[in-house]
């Protein structure tokens, strides 16, 4: 066994037990939000949960071009450049299964579904939450109603069976499933998050056992032992322009009745955004699994941003900038796919959101040839003389109080780190 799957499995019991401990999911691609987690995860000893999703990674490539393969040797790349042994890493796939290809019917959406799943075990996935709960062509019913549950069940349990069939032909540890969703789909929620029940306990209880007794006659009872947590809705999300706050009276009902069951702890999506004594009282309450995604990359940007003012003050000549915030405009204006259906409203209104949304859709777009290259030219004007620790002052406050601390180099891409590191640490507080 590992060193990290020992770990996050002390982390798991100590919270069923004491509502101490628990662990921060990462589900990002992107090499400087990893770069800051692995920092953080180096210099507290702690472990680094990283997740790939259904969307961003898959065989065929997902919107960042890498399989699961691919994204563990990326993942690997990036743990040896910040010294962090890859022992200390849990790499996961988040919402696996047949979410990519709903239009392609139940037969080859879970064909799909389940050679994702394999893929990912054969890479070295350690922890796989399995979501077979969207509906596929075919189904009946009304496209954005639930599907039976026990429906979700079986197709839970066929990736369950694939993922056992690949830890087999690959040898070593099995992998350890999540199940449940109640979450919007990979992606994000489109809808205003004004108001968002919590799960019910026995809504959740019908999953546990549904999904126990379709694993039953699959013989995945050894498969069914590993199941480490269920997904609920903790009564948190957010949207382009709001964020739920977390209730813990709202959530007393479900977090004293996790209690009773045994080795299950709750996994909480869409806790971005919430603010640090909401995620403490998370963990408290046994929602063990903190997913955060886009408020991560939400920090990049807002640093690359704040970079992009101060090469504007500083470069007099325009053809000789990066020009970071008007190339980003530009790609996401010719490929609107990612942002157009969460954005609403006037001209000015859709502008704002999708460059400055608490959804953040420009994460789907810093992975693109021409922005990397801006990028690094954005990067090399501002190291090329000191930038004037007014200028930093004025577009960066905390990394310039950080810079006048010594705690922080004087290098633009150490501000950017800094930036997601707040982000880190809110969870790391959280979680310890």
């Amino acid at each position: 066994m590992s060193e990290a799957r020992k770990e996050i499995l002390g982390i798991l019991k100590a919270n069923r037990e004491t509502g101490r401990g628990g662990i921060a999911s990462i589900c990002s691609a992107h090499p400087m939000v990893l770069e800051a987690c692995m920092e953080d995860a180096k210099e507290k000893g702690s472990i680094v949960l990283i997740e790939s999703t259904s969307n961003q990674v898959d065989q065929f490539g997902g919107y960042t071009g890498m399989t699961p393969a691919r994204f563990r040797a990326f993942v690997q790349q990036v743990a040896d450049a910040c010294g962090l042994s890859l022992g200390r890493v849990i790499l996961g796939g988040d919402h696996l299964g047949p979410n990519r290809w709903r239009g392609l019917g139940e037969g080859p959406a879970m064909a799909n579904a389940a050679d994702l799943v394999r893929d990912c075990v054969r890479a070295g996935y350690e922890k796989i939450h399995l979501d077979a709960s969207m509906h596929l062509a075919g189904d009946p019913g009304v496209v954005s109603g639930r599907l039976p549950e026990e429906v979700v069940a079986e197709r839970t349990a066929l990736l369950a069976q694939a993922g056992e069939e690949a830890a087999q032909e690959r040898g070593g540890s099995p992998p350890y499933y999540v199940i449940g969703t109640e979450v919007p789909v990979p992606g994000g929620a489109k809808e205003p998050a004004e108001a968002v029940a919590p799960t019910a306990a026995e809504d959740v209880q019908r999953t546990i056992e549904v999904t126990r007794d379709a694993f039953h006659r699959k013989s995945l009872d050894e498969a069914w032992g590993r199941t480490i947590a269920v997904v609920v809705q903790p009564g948190v999300e957010f949207t382009n322009d709001s964020v739920t706050e977390y209730d813990p009276a709202q959530a007393a009902a479900l977090s004293h009745w996790i209690q009773q069951v045994p080795r299950l702890v709750f996994e909480a999506h869409s806790t971005d955004y919430q603010k640090g004594t909401a995620l403490r009282r998370m963990v408290r309450d046994h929602f063990c699994i903190l997913k955060v995604g886009p408020a991560l990359t939400f920090a990049f940007r807002e640093a690359i941003l704040a970079l992009d003012r101060i090469e504007e003050e500083m470069i007099q000549r325009v053809e000789d900038r990066a020009r970071m915030r008007e190339h980003l405009e530009k790609e996401m204006l010719e490929d609107p796919a990612h942002w157009k259906p969460y954005s609403r409203g006037s001209e000015v209104e859709q502008r704002i959101s999708r460059t400055f949304g608490f959804s953040d859709r420009s994460r789907y777009y810093w992975g693109l040839p021409q922005l990397q290259q801006r990028l690094g030219m954005l990067l090399t004007n501002l190291s090329a003389k000191p930038v004037p620790l007014t200028l930093l002052s004025q577009y960066m406050p905390r990394q310039y109080e950080a810079v006048r601390k010594d705690s922080l180099a004087r290098r633009p891409q150490d501000w950017v780190r800094h930036r997601i590191r707040e982000v880190v640490d809110l969870y790391s507080r959280a979680c310890r």
